[in-house]
């Protein structure tokens, strides 16, 4: 059973304490650049590990060394604790490893 879809009240409060991460088209969203392909590349490798284990997928795309995360929870129609859970895993990620932008 899917997360319960958060208020909008309830999505601000969480983004406060989330940096880089903004509300874009109803879904937690962040825009990454890092040196080159390869480091953009092992940074996603890490997050898909995370996302499949936590059984939460992300909506990704990437571009040479930018990638551009959205997450939502489609089966709730719309942003859950779920989406907060994996940005918090994904931000722990890219504490490991400093050299996006």
């Amino acid at each position: 059973m899917p997360s319960e879809k958060l208020s909008p009240a309830a999505v601000t409060e969480q983004l406060t304490r989330m940096g880089d991460w903004t509300l874009r088209h109803e879904k937690l969203h962040l825009q990454l650049r890092f040196p080159d392909f390869i480091t953009a590349f092992e940074f996603m490798s890490k997050v898909a590990v995370l996302a499949e284990a936590a059984g939460h997928h992300p909506e990704w795309s990437n571009v040479y060394n930018r990638v551009e995360i959205n997450l939502t929870t489609h089966d709730a129609g719309g942003i859950t604790m779920q989406d907060f859970d994996l940005a918090e895993k994904i931000d722990s990620v890219l504490t490991e490893d400093t050299s996006h932008r």
